[in-house]
């Protein structure tokens, strides 16, 4: 008897818990209140590829990307938003890595002064169709920041 028992009430209690958080989840639809996904800066390593990004931790869901080689002078930006002040450089042969079609790749200095920024002062300045605006950063996500630049610092190779 057990047997049957305990797992129909272990289903009737998953059951009645799916309803409960699918009502909260429809009250706070209801009230037009949505928890805005976090953005915040990372840095993630593929093979010798450096890469900067700002986004939604663990997604797909990135505005910024800045990729360096060990040793490289200039690093590739790609995104919604460019960094201001950065070259636009048509890429010919590029894929986007992040919606993997044709890429405008914009390049800028490992030294410039937006990623020193950056790094020091937890401010860059980007533009998109939203307009001009800053990106923050943490204490923390600021050392990361330095951490990439010396990765991909002409010194390091």
């Amino acid at each position: 008897m057990f047997k049957v028992l305990v797992p129909a009430v272990a289903a009737l209690g998953l059951v009645a818990f799916a309803a409960q958080s699918d009502d909260v989840a429809t009250e706070i639809e209801a009230q037009g209140v949505m928890a805005a996904p976090v953005m915040g800066w990372s840095v993630h390593h593929e093979g010798a590829l450096a890469k900067l990004a700002y986004g939604v931790a663990n997604s797909d869901q990135l505005a910024l990307m800045v990729t360096c080689m060990p040793g490289d002078t200039t690093a590739a930006v790609y995104g919604d938003v460019q960094v201001e002040g950065a070259r636009l450089m048509q890429a010919s042969v590029q894929i986007d890595p992040l919606s993997g079609g044709d890429a405008d790749e914009t390049t800028l200095p490992v030294t410039d002064p937006a990623l020193a920024g950056l790094a020091q002062k937890g401010r860059m300045t980007v533009v998109g169709d939203a307009g001009r605006f800053q990106l923050a950063a943490s204490t923390e996500e600021r050392r990361l920041v330095r951490d990439f630049l010396a990765y991909c610092s002409a010194g390091r190779a």
